[in-house]
């Protein structure tokens, strides 16, 4: 049979481009960025998985097999997680972690996003880092030069050969959890604090986007993956399994000798600038103060241990980390509340101040490439699992599990994390508390400022706080976000405090 025939100008060709051609290259940013998407899904990366779904009316449902798993046709535009997480990363200049089985695109997907900051493949390639087990923070960062070494008289004249990739816009490293642990601190460095070091010298790097490949995100390889240089990756992506439907599209690039990445559209490429220009658009995508009371209230369901402290501030599931002590232990004597309700229940911990910022940030970089200037609750519900991949451990003894419709979320990450959010929104409106939340009306009063504020409103206050968390504690089991709840009583009683003792002194 003869080969199809194949032209180049196929991959520039797309659902962004009416006419078959790119928009100018003054385009938009945010338009840049979804075409760069479009290409990349339709032309480069073959990812028919479109797992991050949106509706404009009621989609379509299928009841599948014995499990009797949803099959959904989303009624809106929808996206593959697979292509459009790294592009959010690359555009807020985070770290991202793909995981999946050998031979899946995982370095293939990480190339594309070194080309699209402006690197030729060439450069691209040589400047990505293959973890092995005997590789070492020279061959990380840099060598000393041999004859400083010997002529230097002190440690400041050493001067150092710096490895070229510390200086690139997009940093790759391949199979991260083969670095031995050592090099793995030195790259802690570079990840989280943008420079490198050696023998006293320093090289400020600039800031990047990060990409690391990996097996499976457990840290799983030949060396265990230290818990700080995890906790620094902000989302974890899977490569899904290939679909032998689409084995056309392979045929023809091995027919044609075709590499998507060398053939990236020249208007797709993001300059320095633009990267910034674009991070600080982002950063001005607003979400709205109910978008944000959901996210509040889903956070504050997991830090809760009752069991763990004594003082009201150290009920916390960090301090029994601390402790050393057995979980299961504590999570046994933790009985008095419906460990089905309770969604805390079915983790071990808690979400850090890192994860909540990086879960903010990324909600906006998703409605900024969807075209919007503010955040909606289903960016939110969309983007979460992905950030919160491995930072929010389940528990797997809890009664959840256990229950044969919920067996699957065991293995199931992401489909589990969006059903937490989804549970706890549930018990959100159940609450009404968009409507009545008078903790929420004391912070908000508390916010305007003290100025003018005299002794007797000052008192007032008090008074009120401290008959709200009387009612508040009257009767009832203490969950999570009732926890932090009284947590912000007791700091706006102190705050109250404070400035009356500043009035008296007057």
């Amino acid at each position: 049979m003869k080969p199809r025939e194949f032209d180049v100008a196929d991959l520039y060709r797309g659902p962004v481009s009416g006419a078959g051609e790119l928009d100018p290259v003054d385009t938009r940013l945010d338009e840049k960025l979804r075409q760069a998407y479009f290409w990349i899904v339709n032309k480069a990366i073959i990812s028919p998985h479109y797992d991050i779904e949106y509706n404009d009316g009621p989609p379509q449902r299928y009841t599948v097999g014995d499990s009797k798993r949803v099959l959904t046709l989303p009624s809106g535009q929808s996206y593959s997680s697979y292509v459009l997480l790294p592009l959010l990363t690359f555009a807020t200049r985070r770290k991202c972690l793909f995981v999946g089985g050998p031979g899946r695109g995982k370095t293939a997907s990480a190339i594309l996003m070194g080309v699209l900051a402006g690197a030729s493949v060439r450069e691209v390639r040589r400047a990505m880092q293959h973890g092995h087990p005997q590789m070492t923070i020279a061959d990380l960062l840099g060598n000393p030069l041999p004859s400083d070494l010997i002529n230097a008289k002190d440690m400041t004249e050493i001067r150092i050969a710096w490895r070229s990739w510390l200086s690139m816009r997009v940093k790759i490293v391949d199979e991260y959890n083969r670095i031995p642990t050592r090099t793995q601190s030195a790259l802690l460095t570079v990840m989280g604090d943008n420079y490198a070091e050696v023998l006293n010298q320093v090289f400020e790097c600039p800031e990047s986007a990060w990409f690391l490949t990996a097996n499976d995100e457990q840290g799983g390889g030949t060396y265990q993956v230290i818990e700080a240089l995890r906790d620094r990756i902000d989302v974890i992506v899977q490569a899904l399994a290939f679909n032998p439907r689409f084995l056309e599209e392979l045929l023809v690039r091995i027919e044609e000798e075709v590499r998507p990445e060398e053939l990236v559209p020249p208007e797709l490429i993001f300059t320095a600038d633009e990267i910034d220009a674009m991070g600080k658009e982002i950063r001005a995508v607003e979400i709205p103060e109910g978008v944000r009371r959901r996210i509040e209230f889903f956070a504050s369901q997991f830090e809760l241990a009752e069991t763990a402290g004594g003082q009201f501030e150290y009920m916390t599931k960090d301090t029994a980390r601390l402790s050393g002590l057995a979980w299961h232990e504590l999570a046994a004597a933790d009985n008095g509340r419906d460990r089905m309700k309770d969604l805390g229940c079915q983790t071990v911990n808690g979400l850090s101040v890192r994860n909540l910022m990086t879960l903010l940030l990324f909600a906006k970089a998703l409605a900024y490439f969807r075209g919007n200037v503010q955040v909606e609750l289903e960016d939110v519900r969309q983007v979460l699992p992905f950030v919160l991949h491995d930072k929010l451990q389940p528990d797997s003894d809890a009664q959840f599990f256990a229950l044969p419709e919920h067996a699957h979320y065991r293995s199931d990450r992401v489909s589990w994390l969006r059903h937490l959010f989804d549970l706890a929104n549930d018990e959100y409106l159940r609450l009404d508390l968009d409507r009545t939340d008078a903790v929420g009306e004391l912070a908000k009063q508390f916010a305007l400022g003290l100025d003018g504020v005299g002794e007797r409103d000052t008192r007032a206050r008090l008074a009120r706080i401290e008959k709200l968390i009387g009612e508040l504690v009257r009767g009832r089991k203490l969950y999570g976000h009732l926890y932090d709840d009284l947590l912000k009583l007791k700091y706006l009683h102190q705050r109250y405090t404070n400035y009356l003792a500043w009035l008296r002194a007057q």
